[in-house]
């Protein structure tokens, strides 16, 4: 029971590893998650990461309601102890694949929502449930949601909290692909290998513009664009792309250590 990042050809993959519970998330898997989005961070053999839960069932359907619920609400914590396993704040520069199987709710949705690219398999089902019970869900998704998809969609997903299917889910834009489940591990694998045929420099670029450039006025946001762009333009990676290109081979990136 845990959180496992085992490593393979250049990719991580975390497993929420608590499949008896459909992978609900104790105070310590918390602590645990968060540490290995750091380690995923400061493993040079890791290019990319995939995320995903242990067994058949469940994605994650969030925290602990024996547990960590309790934790939050008798106020023995603050909410923000989670930011790490969220990814609020973070530094990660890597990408982050999802693999959904079965159940994502609640904390697991969240958690879903910090990560760059969603595959989920075909019985996947996803809510929020939040509100049904008093509370909110406030690790990054009353920030992240209403920026990634339609504000509509958005909306009925926190104020109903009802369960929505994997193609509804792709409907509305939460995940990029829907696959069937017994297809679903080697997809997210050939998602992630194809990643570390790209620039890991550029990849790291896309990233940090991302969260750096989308709430600032649209002259600052582009200025910084530029900057950002020129760092990537004037990289050894970039240097590599085009005398590859115009040799019509494939590149070898200095980031990936060719």
């Amino acid at each position: 029971m845990g959180i496992r990042l085992d490593r393979t050809g250049g990719i991580g993959v975390i497993t929420i590893d608590r499949p008896e519970k459909l992978n609900a998330l104790t105070l310590a898997m918390y602590d645990e998650l968060g540490a290995t989005f750091a380690e995923v961070q400061g493993d040079p053999r890791i290019g990319v990461a995939v995320l995903t839960g242990a067994g058949e069932r469940a994605f994650c359907v969030g925290a602990d309601l024996g547990e960590s619920i309790p934790a939050l609400t008798e106020e023995r914590f603050d909410i923000s102890e989670w930011d790490a396993a969220h990814q609020k704040h973070s530094t990660l520069e890597k990408p982050v694949v999802a693999a959904i199987n079965g159940l994502c709710l609640g904390g697991g949705f969240e958690i879903m929502l910090s990560t760059d690219i969603r595959l989920a398999s075909a019985d996947a089902q996803f809510a929020l449930p939040e509100t049904g019970v008093g509370v909110v869900p406030a690790g990054g998704t009353l920030v992240r949601l209403i920026r990634q998809i339609p504000y509509a969609f958005a909306m009925d997903l926190m104020l109903r909290g009802d369960r929505i299917d994997a193609e509804t889910a792709l409907r509305y834009g939460v995940v990029n692909r829907v696959v069937e489940a017994s297809a679903l591990h080697d997809e997210a694998i050939a998602v992630a290998e194809q990643l570390l045929t790209k620039s890991a420099t550029a990849l790291a670029t896309v990233k940090r513009a991302v969260r750096a450039l989308a709430d600032l006025p649209e002259p600052e946001a582009f200025r910084l664009e530029a900057v950002l762009g020129q760092q990537a333009f004037a990289s050894d990676d970039a240097r590599e792309g085009l005398a590859a290109f115009a040799e019509r081979r494939p590149p070898r990136f200095p980031s990936r250590g060719a």
